[in-house]
């Protein structure tokens, strides 16, 4: 890819469809490709393949995930976080996986859904809030069926799982566009992190203890989450 290329998907990210389907691109090269890239004593196991993203990524995890591009792979669990499909119920990116139905989406795979407290509120009249109401996690929750766990960083907004201070375009369009928390990011990274661990090592590896606590006692974690809520199979 030229440079000027390079420079302009930064501004005009490619479409939705676009994403979806390089995602599936990628995870089609994981049976070939994977292994090479891994040091000698490390095994890759795809029969137990977890998929993730953030914002408008935590939406392309959704459609990847129902089927939206077909993949060679099956995978074991999703993980969204602050997902967002759209800037506006009548300007949504394609495609348009949400129905407004509970529990509607076609999956049989575990769900956990990370959302912030801020990312509905808008920074300025010029701009669309960074997560909007009926287009973020809320509704990407409400359509998932069990078992599926929702987390919501209260005092947070849509990028403050970034760096402190993350530098280029990015940088400036976290700090002009979306509503942020107040001090240090440190403890939404940390909660991030810890609840995605939680998550994996229960359905992935057995392992529930973590995530069980996590959703028993939200104040283990180092930032405020409310609400929280699981819905058992």
């Amino acid at each position: 890819m030229k440079c000027e290329e390079k420079q302009l998907y930064l501004y005009i990210p490619s479409s939705g469809l676009e994403e979806i389907e390089s995602a599936a691109k990628v995870t089609d090269w994981l049976s070939s490709g994977l292994q090479p890239q891994l040091p000698e004593n490390v095994e890759a196991n795809l029969q137990k393949l977890s998929l993730a993203g953030h914002s408008r990524g935590g939406k392309a995890a959704f459609a990847l995930a129902l089927g939206y591009a077909k993949t060679s792979l099956i995978f074991s669990v999703l993980l969204s976080i602050d997902p967002v499909a759209g800037c506006t119920k009548c300007c949504r990116t394609q495609p348009h996986i949400l129905t407004y139905v509970p529990r509607s989406f076609n999956l049989s795979i575990p769900v956990t859904v990370i959302g912030t407290g801020l990312g509905p509120e808008q920074k300025n009249c010029l701009s669309p809030p960074c997560a909007p109401e009926g287009l973020n996690h809320d509704e990407f929750f409400n359509e998932c069926k069990p078992p599926c766990a929702h987390f919501v960083a209260k005092d947070y907004g849509h990028m403050d799982m970034l760096n402190d201070d993350p530098s280029g375009i990015v940088g400036e369009l976290s700090g002009c566009l979306c509503v942020n928390g107040k001090g240090p990011r440190d403890p939404m990274r940390r909660s991030v992190g810890g609840i995605a661990v939680g998550f994996l090592k229960a359905y992935l590896e057995g392992e529930s203890r973590d995530f069980v606590a996590i959703l028993a006692d939200p104040s283990l974690a180092p930032a405020k989450l409310e609400p929280v809520e699981f819905i058992e199979e």
